[in-house]
């Protein structure tokens, strides 16, 4: 009998997602196999990365090397049609690490993007074509990126419907899941606190802010149900950075690994049975 295959559910998050890195890093230093990927919003964009090229190093320097210096310049501003932002310059970001012309197909390992029509509300799964388009439209954040149009059907973040793609890679044929949740509960405020220093008041969320919260209440109850479904799940500290917080990607991967050592016994002994 053959091993498990293994499938890879990493969840939306913005910021928050880039604890998927320090995940990444600790299952490929201990040997565990990624034999699929599903990913939402962030997940979708860094489990991109890693289909394509497998080298989680090069991953973690592209984060490290984002911040609000970098990120800035990418907020093309557009006319309050369909979002704030048009994207174009995100995509271009998207398309310089991805690549511009990548087809699924190319990729070193299965993956399937999640998405939502927003006129229907349905769960759209990408899993051909362009992986580009299918990342923008993964982490098009309603309000603030302008929906991504694919076929007839305009999407925008996959959160919204399944924020983190269990069932997705089930469906992939993953016989074994691995689930990595970076949405914090949402009852946990200590992301408000000033700096994160003692005493500090509460401060006065942005709209990025804003808008992430909303999705995370509405759609927290899907997350614990998602959760039940997987095989082992891994939830980095994250609560108390920022869903915008870029600039903090060092301490982010590290809660990844944290999180990822601290599963990493269980989904061993897991696999071997």
């Amino acid at each position: 009998m053959g091993r498990k295959k293994v499938g890879l559910a990493l969840g939306s998050g913005a910021a928050r997602g880039l604890a998927h890195i320090g995940v990444l890093t600790v299952l490929e230093k201990e040997g565990i196999p990624i034999d699929m990927i599903a990913g939402t919003s962030a997940g979708a964009a860094v489990g991109a990365l890693y289909a394509q090229c497998k080298e989680v190093g090069e991953i973690r320097k592209l984060a490290l090397d984002l911040g609000w210096r970098k990120l800035a310049p990418l907020v093309d501003a557009s006319l309050p049609r369909s979002g704030f932002i048009k994207g174009k310059k995100l995509k271009d970001l998207l398309a310089s690490c991805v690549g511009g012309d990548k087809e699924f197909s190319d990729l070193k390992i299965p993956l399937a993007c999640v998405a939502t029509d927003i006129d229907t509300g349905e769960e759209i799964v990408i899993n051909q074509g362009p992986v580009l388009e299918a990342v923008r439209a993964s982490i098009s954040l309603p309000v603030i990126f302008t929906v991504v149009k694919i076929g007839e059907r305009y999407l925008v973040d996959g959160a919204l419907v399944n924020p983190v793609p269990v069932s997705v890679v089930k469906q992939m044929g993953a016989d074994f899941i691995i689930a990595v949740n970076v949405i914090p509960d949402v009852a946990d405020r200590t992301h408000h606190r000033v700096g994160g220093k003692r005493g500090g008041g509460l401060k006065e969320p942005n709209i990025f802010h804003v808008v992430m919260q909303s999705i995370n209440i509405a759609t927290y109850a899907f997350v614990a149900s998602s959760l039940e479904e997987a095989d082992a799940v891994i939830e980095p500290s994250v609560a108390h950075i920022g869903p915008g917080e870029f600039r903090h990607a060092r301490e982010l991967i590290l809660q990844g690994e944290l999180a990822a050592h601290r599963a990493i016994s269980e989904i061993k002994r897991k696999l071997r049975a």
